[in-house]
């Protein structure tokens, strides 16, 4: 199945995401995601080292069992899952400076056997039906358009017992036309959804196992993020360059202050 084309939108999101990945893995940054997360893989999600080793456990990742980790980059946390758990994993994205770095580090690690990167768009899927025990991705919808799209296409490459894992930050229900709108713009770049999540699976076929609100660990992450920002200015801005820097951490500030005001939250789902 072929999607339809990518607006001005989503091509220039992609441009800027395939930049990121440049610097993403310089020593300042992966200090940084060390103080945030827990882990230096030059990611992009706010999966904590916590959070990956309960994603583990739920999708029942063993030797022998295939993951397909959607919105993979540089390989957080579907090489962290390989290596901890014995599975093979197929990491998928789009950008292919990230899947670059992810490579690397899966050869770093010796796991260049048990992993896959694959550039492909994850509301068409490139694989037969039922070629994965699991599908795990963090914080992935809220940046695509498709939400519906990549929802179906992982529940028909899953195993009948598979079972899927993910995190997404999305706009409070409930808000006023004017909060509303501001949680979209505070949020990431297609926050917005046009149903809530619980709808959306049971419209592709899933079968909701668990959810769970990941809401005050979100604001914790930001507030992590941004004192490990304004701690290391100088290295920053001599990556980055002093406007690039000062766009960052106004984005920070603009995130954790919707968080704690109830306009954004960020969910976790388990589902089979």
């Amino acid at each position: 199945m072929r999607r339809a084309a990518l607006s001005p939108e989503e091509l220039d999101q992609r441009r800027r995401l395939d930049a990121r990945y440049d610097w993403a893995c310089a020593p300042v940054m992966l200090e940084i995601e060390r103080d945030v997360c827990g882990c230096d893989y030059g990611g992009t999600s706010w999966t904590t080292r916590e959070e990956a080793d309960r994603m583990a456990e739920e999708l029942r990742l063993a030797p022998g069992r295939r993951l397909l980790d959607l919105g993979a980059g540089s390989g957080w946390p579907g090489l962290y899952l390989a290596k901890s758990t014995g599975c093979e994993v197929v990491l998928l994205d789009l950008p292919l400076n990230g899947l670059k770095a992810a490579r690397d580090r899966a050869r770093a690690d010796g796991l260049a056997g048990r992993s896959q990167g694959m550039v492909a768009d994850a509301a068409a899927l490139p694989f037969r039906e039922s070629a994965f025990d699991a599908v795990s991705h963090s914080d992935l919808l809220c940046c695509l358009v498709q939400k519906r799209a990549v929802l179906a296409a992982c529940r028909r490459v899953i195993r009948q017992q598979g079972l899927m894992v993910f995190t997404v930050i999305t706009v409070a229900p409930g808000l006023s036309p004017a909060d509303h709108h501001r949680a979209v713009a505070s949020g990431p770049e297609f926050v917005e959804s046009d149903s809530d999540y619980r709808s959306l699976l049971a419209q592709t076929g899933w079968k909701l196992i668990a959810a769970e609100d990941r809401t005050a660990r979100l604001a914790t992450s930001y507030r992590r993020q941004l004192e490990a920002d304004l701690a290391r200015q100088d290295d920053l801005a001599a990556l980055l360059g002093a406007e690039a820097l000062a766009e960052r951490i106004d984005t920070w500030r603009v995130r954790l202050d919707a968080v704690e005001k109830g306009l954004l939250r960020r969910e976790r789902f388990v589902a089979a």
